[in-house]
């Protein structure tokens, strides 16, 4: 699992998932594998008022298990799950701002999810993928990766602009990330939302700590913050609402897993069928792992797969030692403070463009598997599911209630499989 083939670096050199580079060059990569992942692991958290310190060391301490799951066979980081976002949301009531008081509410149900995914994962092991495959056609996925991004639309508009002067921020947020995605290139167009991110805050600090405009950046924080410490770990509490509304994640992240693994299989050129159910297992491991601590659900990364696509080096060195580099960030509370600077407003614009990419991704699952609309069937499942989970279709039996996200997942669920009866 640890012994890799060693490739002397040269122009165009494919690196295969059990070779690598001369440490020097891994070191330096596995470095750009952590920036790559670091503003959707970062943003994701903060958006669900998590501990960033927490979900950045626990997402270090998630790739080491996937990476031991898979046998170091799977090329893959695992991060923060924005899955997560609308269900903790909903199940916390969070405002979006500072650390969430209901967190360990939202632990106990990414902890459940987890144990959820992990079953999955063991009946994948045993019986195959075809079975999901067919319980979740593209028509299926695509609509619940959807439903989302559209659930969490009015978050950051609402809540995240209480005045005029912080919508305006929000816009210019947008706007700088909107440019850099069009008009940049390599890294900086990889890492958009971080740089975007960036820009907008430095907007925000000239017009407010610069010119009195509104509330200034505190930098205090920051400043009291020492550079090494230990992270603050949380317990978690299971509440039945919160489980019912997060449990069901897991059918997302199993749709995503799949997905992830079928790019990687392509870019490499090696099957990963026989490693599906294990990279489930991983994942789901490294959830619960992460909920029992106060970290986020966690999930393979598209960013990281885009920079392998890029620079054709698949070595699974790399991610132990972006894992390792991630594990150090994580016990800094210098880095916990600096994040803790970024004003509401402009988390409010990355948190547009974020659920808006998120509700596209689904759409994109749509383009990309060639769902006909024309079929009445994938019409009505697509269609109803949207609206269940963008109007926040709610459902109460007794004191419990499942809301938008939850309806609209098994919603599409039964649907599909209600239609689909009788069908090859």
């Amino acid at each position: 699992m640890f012994a890799w083939k060693v490739r002397e670096p040269a122009d165009g050199i494919v690196v295969a998932p059990d070779e690598r580079l001369p440490w020097p060059q891994t070191v330096a990569l596995g470095v750009q594998h952590v920036i790559a992942m670091f503003g959707a692991t970062v943003l994701g958290p903060l958006l669900m008022g998590f501990d960033p310190n927490v979900a950045v060391l626990m997402s270090g301490v998630g790739t080491l298990i996937f990476f031991v799951a898979v046998g170091g066979k799977v090329p893959s980081y695992v991060g923060s799950s924005f899955s997560f976002i609308g269900v903790v949301i909903a199940a916390t009531g969070y405002a979006g701002q500072g650390l969430n008081p209901n967190l360990s509410v939202a632990m106990g149900g990414i902890v459940l999810c987890g144990v959820a995914y992990a079953v999955i994962g063991f009946v994948v092991m045993a019986t195959g993928t075809g079975w999901v495959e067919h319980l979740m056609p593209p028509v299926v996925t695509g609509s619940v990766v959807a439903v989302i991004g559209l659930n969490l639309a009015s978050v950051p508009i609402k809540n995240m602009a209480p005045t005029a002067f912080d919508a305006w921020v929000q816009a210019i947020t947008f706007f700088a990330i909107a440019l850099v995605a069009v008009f940049t290139s390599g890294m900086t167009r990889r890492l958009l939302i971080l740089v975007g991110l960036i820009l907008s805050t430095v907007i925000y600090a000239v017009l407010t700590n610069g010119l009195g405009w509104a509330k200034p950046v505190d930098f205090g924080l920051m400043e009291k913050a020492a550079w090494i410490g230990v992270p603050k770990f949380e317990a978690p509490t299971f509440d039945i609402r919160a489980i019912a509304l997060i449990v069901p994640v897991a059918l997302i992240l199993v749709a995503e897993n799949l997905g992830h693994l079928k790019a990687v299989g392509a870019m490499t050129g090696r099957d990963m069928n026989p490693y599906v159910g294990r990279a489930f297992v991983g994942d789901a491991v490294a959830t619960v792992v992460s909920g029992s601590v106060g970290g986020t659900g966690v999930t393979t990364y598209a960013e990281n797969i885009g920079v392998m696509a890029a620079t054709r080096i698949y070595s699974t060195a790399l991610f132990v030692v972006a894992a390792l580099f991630a594990i150090l960030l994580g016990f800094s509370p210098k880095f916990g403070a600096l994040i803790h600077t970024i004003p509401l407003p402009a988390m409010g614009g990355v948190s547009i463009v974020i659920f808006g990419l998120i509700t596209i991704a689904g759409a994109r699952i749509w383009v990309d598997n060639k769902v006909d609309f024309g079929d009445s069937r994938n019409m009505m499942v697509a269609a109803i599911t949207l609206i269940l989970g963008t109007g926040d279709f709610t459902l109460k039996f007794g004191g419990f209630a499942l809301g938008g996200i939850g309806t609209a997942t098994f919603g599409a669920l039964i649907l599909n499989a209600l239609l689909s009866a009788g069908r090859r």
